[in-house]
């Protein structure tokens, strides 16, 4: 008889007790932390095992709360009536919010919509289809406002707004990540067009003017990518940032002890720092647009 993978073992004991109502909807599952514990298997292992649930629809990530059980609308829909491409795209953005874009499959929506597979395939023609849908309607979601006289605020304003957006849907960041080939939506248009409205009344050239704000666009994107892989990183390990610092503390430690560091230890060396990617955006917008601030000077003088 062929010995079952840990993970499977322990996936069919967090499955029963689902379905026996020992864990009901909305209750959370043991963490990562716990099935080591319960089990004596590696993290890894208890990895593995939530993914099984998670791609059976059975549990799902809550920000801040932990891995909990579907309810029962997650898995029948929310009210029970016919597919529409909104109530798709409405699905798809908490899916992809809550567990990431690499979640985020025709047949798990399926099953979270409570529909056939190809009862999807009515109203989106694919996956990409869908991320693009979703990606218009998370950008529309909170509407940028007025354009601001001076351009500096316009730029600010512009820069805090799409980090905005990638907060709410940290998946986007990834989504959009292709220069060449932009997802093209109504919404994601009218940013750029907002943006190109703000610099109209400096002397860029207008090759200058989308070099700024595609410049923008990559300081933001390059940022909020690294909140998604900080919020991967945590879905998959069960580890926080400041959990996995404090465990990694001893080797780098060890490292800069070598010696062969001098500047760094100079800098570390009795300081207090905490990197916080909120202060990093703000320092590095200021810069950024000082720079712009610059070019403008020198192009008008």
């Amino acid at each position: 008889m062929t010995n079952v993978p840990p993970y499977l073992a322990i996936a069919a004991e967090l499955r029963r007790r689902v379905r026996s109502g020992e864990f009901a909807p909305g209750d959370r599952v043991p963490s990562t932390r716990a099935i080591t514990r319960e089990w004596g298997v590696a993290m890894a292992t208890a990895t593995k095992a939530l993914g099984v649930l998670r791609q059976e629809g059975l549990v799902r990530v809550e920000p801040g709360v932990g891995t909990v059980v579907v309810t029962t609308a997650g898995t029948a829909g929310a009210d029970g009536g016919p597919l529409s491409r909104e109530r798709l795209v409405e699905a798809a953005l908490e899916l992809a919010d809550s567990e990431g874009l690499h979640a985020l499959t025709m047949r798990r929506l399926a099953t979270v919509l409570g529909a056939s597979t190809m009862a999807l395939y009515r109203h989106v023609p694919g996956k990409a289809e869908l991320v693009r849908l979703m990606t218009d309607a998370a950008c529309a979601e909170v509407p940028l406002g007025p354009v601001p006289a001076e351009w500096r605020a316009g730029l600010e304003q512009g820069a805090r707004w799409l980090r905005g957006v990638y907060a709410r849907h940290r998946w986007m960041a990834h989504a959009m990540a292709s220069f060449t080939r932009p997802v093209a939506t109504p919404h994601a248009m009218a940013y750029l067009e907002w943006m190109l409205r703000s610099l109209r009344g400096t002397p860029l050239t207008y090759a200058e003017k989308l070099h700024t704000h595609l410049l923008i666009f990559a300081y933001v994107q390059g940022l909020s990518m690294a909140d998604d892989l900080e919020e991967q990183a945590r879905q998959d390990t069960g580890v926080s940032g400041s959990e996995w610092m404090e465990q990694n503390e001893p080797r780098l430690d060890a490292i800069q002890a070598s010696g062969s560091y001098p500047e760094l230890n100079s800098l570390t060396s009795g300081a207090d720092f905490d990197l916080d990617l909120d202060a990093l955006f703000e320092f590095g917008l200021r810069r950024t647009l000082d720079g712009v601030a610059s070019m403008i000077g020198e192009t008008s003088g």
